[in-house]
């Protein structure tokens, strides 16, 4: 009955934002034991303490394009798009263009490109964002990170990161800067 009922809000999230979720399915089939504890281990990406919005989705779609070569990238757009993220800042952030970014975009960008690189100059981003937001703010973006991990290296591991697609932001699609 439970596996069911996963079944069905996996089904429903499939249907909602056009994206392939077979291998949570499996997860759950395989064991549901291991599904709750992925599935709780993935709600750190629920934490958003203090940290503006605009700040938290670039640096949550910076994060994802790092780890994903396009479903979970366009997942990560719809999240964005849902919570009121301008199409241009999305599509700004998605192409690495910096210029284009509005300024708390730009910081929480900058800040996963310092960190993935493992920049010295990431000292003076995290004394910039503990000083404007706090250091709940801080975290919230660390666990953005780490959550952008999960998904796709679960996938991969299962078998199931074989389909790459294009990203599309409000019906164009981008061409998505990785990370060198």
């Amino acid at each position: 009955m439970l596996t069911w009922f996963i079944k069905r809000r996996l089904a429903a999230f499939e249907k909602r934002y056009g994206y392939d979720a077979s291998y949570l399915r499996d997860l759950a089939d395989v064991d549901l034991r291991a599904f709750f504890k992925f599935a709780r281990a993935a709600s750190i990406g629920n934490y958003r303490r203090d940290i503006p919005l605009e700040a938290l989705h670039a640096a949550r779609l910076a994060a994802i394009v790092a780890e994903d070569c396009g479903p979970c990238t366009q997942l990560c757009v719809a999240f964005a798009l849902e919570d009121g993220i301008p199409a241009r800042t999305i599509t700004a952030v998605l192409a690495g263009d910096e210029a284009a970014m509005p300024e708390l975009a730009h910081l929480g960008y900058r800040f996963v490109r310092a960190v993935n690189a493992r920049d010295p100059g990431v000292e003076a981003l995290r004394e910039e964002i503990v000083q404007r937001w706090g250091k709940r703010a801080l975290v919230a973006l660390g666990l953005q990170m780490v959550n952008a991990r999960l998904y796709p290296t679960l996938k991969y591991a299962l078998g199931y990161g074989k389909a790459c697609q294009r990203v599309i932001v409000a019906g164009e699609p981008v061409t998505v800067a990785h990370a060198a």
